[in-house]
């Protein structure tokens, strides 16, 4: 038997880890999660207004991740007992002026994990003129999350004013974003739609993480919402982190069967709308 190197036995003890908690929020390596951070961000948020309500319907769909600021996963976490639930450590409000997308660190893996997470998040905005400190803060966040084997979601969006984007760039910059995410440590990314399979597929293939798909702008018609989704996955995605598009219905626990039809069932849009009351 060849023995192990010094260090080696503790990394393979923390990559079991890491993948384990990853499994947990990625069955298969395929997610329906829904974040419900909105209401740090601006409040009153429709469908958030009875926290308790919110999380119980998703949970109940099914979900297999819900993304929440440290304070509202100590409560829920103690409420439930549920395992899945990923603490976003990072925040700005509407109230932040021309730094209103600046997004600060709140709160430390250690304390995400100690308050019932399994995972943490953070977000990038690229562009934005604060974008060097909130790299630098991501890539804290993937340092101190990797010394406990904590897996890292990175929302990534390229949306400010400094963007500079290349015309040959069908992905209007998404691809650039995914790839950030990866090399700044992310485990898995959530990055916006691109318009199609073709230009998302390039955002996939330039990764070797898990790619989620945001969920965009509230939408009525969620029949769109879920041909979105069958082509993201089409198009090599892992699943959906989404948030208005499930938690601002009047039904959130059959919108994320529906999700999970797509994502991990398979079914086509038109299948999985069937799931919707």
């Amino acid at each position: 038997m060849v023995p192990f190197k010094r260090g080696e036995h503790r990394r393979l003890i923390m990559t079991d880890v890491l993948e384990s908690r990853l499994e947990t929020i990625l069955p298969n390596g395929r997610g329906v999660w829904v974040p419900m951070d909105h209401s740090a961000s601006s409040f009153p948020e429709q469908g958030l207004l009875d926290s308790d309500k919110a999380v119980d319907a998703v949970i109940e769909g099914g979900a297999d991740a819900i993304v929440m600021q440290k304070g509202p996963i100590s409560h829920h976490f103690t409420r439930t007992s549920w395992g899945r639930f990923v603490c976003h450590v990072s925040l700005s409000t509407i109230h932040g002026g021309d730094r209103s997308q600046d997004k600060v660190l709140v709160a430390t893996p250690s304390e995400g994990l100690d308050r019932g997470a399994v995972a943490i998040s953070a977000q990038v905005n690229l562009g934005d003129p604060a974008e060097p400190e909130m790299i630098q803060r991501m890539a804290r966040i993937t340092t101190d999350s990797h010394e406990k084997s904590i897996p890292v979601l990175g929302m990534f969006y390229p949306r400010g004013g400094n963007l500079i984007l290349d015309d040959s760039d069908s992905t209007s910059g998404v691809a650039h974003a995914a790839r950030l995410a990866w090399e700044l440590g992310c485990n898995v990314v959530k990055v916006p739609w691109t318009g199609s399979e073709d230009s998302f597929g390039i955002v996939t293939s330039s990764v070797p993480i898990p790619v989620l798909v945001s969920g965009g702008p509230k939408d009525d018609d969620f029949g769109r919402v879920l041909e979105l989704v069958e082509k993201s996955i089409n198009a090599g995605g892992s699943g959906v982190c989404m948030g208005r598009n499930v938690f601002s219905s009047e039904d959130p626990a059959s919108r994320v069967r529906a999700l999970r039809a797509v994502v991990h069932d398979g079914a086509n849009a038109e299948e999985a709308s069937r799931h919707l009351r």
